[in-house]
């Protein structure tokens, strides 16, 4: 298999990219499972928070080789069919209506770079990397490119798809595609405690506030907007979640969504 599914009790599923020999690259397979995978539990409403991560010394490599050979040799129609796989992959993962946390342990290139771009929280270890390396193979981060530019922005988006350098952990924090970094030791207690905070709060609620990043992302604050975020609010407040959250503040008591 070269993607594994485990769920917790608490409902925290983590998918673990399972081709290590590959250094989990992607190959049309590994594309369509994942996106399966992530179409599934975006469909149960007993997860609670999702973790991708990679088997073995890598996050993920990108492209696998013999996979981009194959494409060299096709159709564009085939190119075209294929690239839109992936571009189906990365939207259904920046969309995700759970909470989307990337551990990112080891290299990350390419298409890795942007699954970590398309969560909503990436944590890596000290010995991560991170590369844009499309330029070397005389290609380009395309697919990728609208996530990794919303992350880093288009300065240093402009600098590392040129030149292909490999970003360490710490300047991967400083351009802004990672949130945390971490030794080897203390990154699980880390990586616990995210989610720990994740799962204090209402899924309905974190839902829509994922969608209201993405509306008001790039938008004028204007009177158009403002009257958008009020009717979200008072939907939001009127909701059964946001009536519960308010009780159970009252209350002083956990609401019912951390049972």
């Amino acid at each position: 298999m070269d993607l594994l599914e485990s769920i917790d009790d608490r409902g925290v599923a983590t998918l673990t990219l399972n081709r290590p020999e590959r250094h989990n690259a992607f190959d049309g397979k590994l594309i369509a499972h994942l996106t399966d995978a992530l179409r599934g539990l975006d469909a149960r409403a007993d997860i609670r928070v999702v973790i991708i991560r990679g088997d073995g010394p890598s996050f993920s490599a990108g492209a696998d080789v013999e996979w981009l050979k194959r494409m060299a040799a096709a159709s564009f129609g085939e190119n075209l069919a294929d690239a839109s796989a992936l571009a189906d992959l990365m939207h259904g993962l920046d969309r995700l209506s759970k909470p989307t946390v990337a551990y990112v342990h080891g290299a990350a290139y390419g298409g890795g770079v942007g699954l970590a771009a398309c969560c909503d929280i990436v944590i890596a270890t000290e010995r991560a990397s991170f590369c844009l390396s499309e330029a070397k193979l005389g290609i380009i981060p395309a697919v990728i490119g609208p996530f990794v530019i919303r992350a880093i922005g288009a300065r240093q988006a402009r600098r590392y798809a040129l030149t292909a350098e490999v970003i360490c952990a710490r300047t991967a924090r400083e351009i802004g595609l990672v949130h945390e970094v971490a030794s080897e030791e203390d990154s699980p207690a880390l990586r616990e405690k995210i989610v720990a905070a994740l799962l204090r709060c209402a899924p309905g609620a974190q839902a829509e506030a994922k969608s209201l990043v993405s509306f008001c992302q790039a938008r004028a604050i204007d009177h158009e907007l403002a009257r958008e975020t009020a009717r979200r609010i008072a939907e939001r407040r009127a909701s059964p979640e946001g009536r519960e959250g308010l009780e159970a503040f009252l209350e002083r008591r956990s609401p019912s969504w951390k049972g």
